[in-house]
């Protein structure tokens, strides 16, 4: 039992040291004027920004254009990026959730109206694993449905939930983006959780699993 663990401990460490490296050669690149290396972190990356920006602001051209700012961000930040601290996913990660979280935070200072795409008509923000179109119908109903739920949230629930449970972050992640207490963090995911669960209900879904 020992041995396993210690195997797999061994064998995450290799993994991590290994996306760490092939990180930092990207970026490497990416300072040396490679344009095809720069090419690669967008296309790898762009897709989870772009869901995580649509969550935020529930509304397509929103999601690209802070898209596009996040990598303008990195870009510009290439210089600073240092394998030591993490792998790359990490630290580009970090730098779009922050981004897109003050411009949540700065919409809801200014409200407007804000209102949202219906989902089903973008593919781009979700991802099938299967063929079935009828499958793939249902899906992306149960996305948007989903989406609506989380948007009726209060700003700082629908925070807390969306890192918690779309970006599966640990609490002290969530903490040190936030910058507040490990308690309240666990609270607001708590209790977003359970007026999810009540909205969703009202909407009448039921099926969760497959989002």
């Amino acid at each position: 039992m020992g041995r396993d663990s210690s195997r797999r401990d061994k064998q995450v460490g290799a993994a991590k040291a290994l996306a760490a490296s092939e990180g930092a050669e990207l970026v490497r690149r990416c300072r040396a004027g490679d344009g095809a290396a720069w090419e690669e972190i967008v296309e790898t990356y762009s897709r989870r920004i772009y869901n995580l920006a649509y969550r935020f602001t529930s509304r397509s051209d929103a999601a690209e254009d802070l898209t596009q700012e996040v990598f303008i961000r990195v870009y510009r930040s290439l210089d600073q990026y240092d394998a030591k601290q993490g792998d790359l996913q990490n630290w580009l990660m970090r730098l779009a959730r922050n981004l897109i979280i003050d411009d949540y935070r700065k919409r809801q200072r200014t409200p407007h109206d804000n209102q949202a795409d219906d989902l089903a008509d973008h593919s781009y923000h979700l991802h099938t694993r299967t063929n079935s179109v009828q499958k793939e119908m249902e899906r992306r109903e149960l996305g948007s449905q989903v989406q609506a739920g989380i948007d009726k949230l209060s700003p700082d629930l629908r925070t807390c939930v969306i890192l918690r449970d779309i970006e599966e972050l640990s609490y002290q992640e969530i903490v040190d983006l936030l910058k507040i207490p490990e308690g309240t963090v666990k609270s607001r995911i708590n209790r977003g959780r359970i007026e999810l669960a009540k909205i969703l209900r009202r909407m009448k879904v039921v099926a969760m699993s497959e989002v």
